[in-house]
């Protein structure tokens, strides 16, 4: 039953955020091996893929949504073939909204404040590459939108995946606590390192946080509330901000 359960869960991140990881290793190598600094280069997220086509534009950026969020089906389908109350039973539901909301902003402002000045840090020092964070066309009618809906996306995947099903499944398998928490953690950094060293280290931190939370309450729904906001403020305020503020 353990090889079982471990097998499982190599398979899903496969299909979904491990390969995300694998990737990310491989561009980071790359960056570090240009003739320019990692400081000099630009790491892009959400770009438009036909700027001159808005409406096929906006269709791209759903279905990528859409498709993105598959591994989440996956991971509930597999883990309620055991528990028929999933998924409930890692608290992705609206049985406590808003001190789900309450914990969640709380948790992003915990989480967001240290990370921007981490960002700044590493980029300053050499070990983080620019991230621009939002890079739809122009003024298309639908960039805050997608922008939301692609945090949510993020969050949803991330915290159901890296949280509520891994530390199911690996504590099913026999791992301790600690274990858990500090591989979904470096996981989850490892998947960031596209963005350079920073990104890497701001994020495991992030999860090793989240991850001793989700021991604590056994709800994945304020987590999903936090990496949401912080996704929102950062891709819609660097939407936003970066025509006017050099420094992003």
């Amino acid at each position: 039953m353990r090889r079982r359960y471990l097998t499982e869960t190599w398979l899903v991140l496969g299909v979904s955020l491990g390969s995300s990881a694998v990737y990310a290793l491989l561009r980071i190598v790359e960056r570090l091996t240009r003739p320019e600094s990692l400081a000099q280069q630009t790491a892009t997220m959400n770009s438009s893929v036909t700027p001159d086509r808005p409406w096929l534009d906006v269709t791209y950026q759903l279905v990528g949504i859409g498709l993105a969020l598959v591994p989440v089906l996956l991971a509930l389908h597999l883990l309620r073939r055991e528990d028929p109350d999933e998924p409930h039973t890692m608290g992705l539901d609206l049985r406590r909204p808003w001190q789900d909301v309450a914990r969640g902003a709380g948790l992003a402002a915990v989480v967001g404040i240290p990370g921007l000045g981490l960002y700044l840090a590493a980029k300053a020092a050499g070990l983080n590459a620019t991230v621009a964070a939002a890079n739809l066309a122009g003024a298309a009618w639908f960039t805050v939108p997608v922008l939301v809906l692609s945090a949510a996306q993020n969050a949803v995947l991330e915290e159901v995946v890296m949280v509520g099903y891994l530390f199911r499944r690996w504590s099913q398998a026999g791992w301790q606590p600690w274990r858990v928490i500090v591989t979904s953690a470096l996981i989850r950094g490892t998947y960031h390192l596209y963005q350079g060293f920073g990104g890497f280290v701001g994020n495991a931190v992030m999860g090793l946080l989240f991850g001793w939370l989700y021991t604590r309450t056994r709800r994945v729904m304020p987590l999903v509330v936090a990496h949401t906001i912080l996704d929102v403020v950062a891709f819609v305020g660097y939407a936003l901000l970066a025509p006017h503020v050099t420094w992003l």
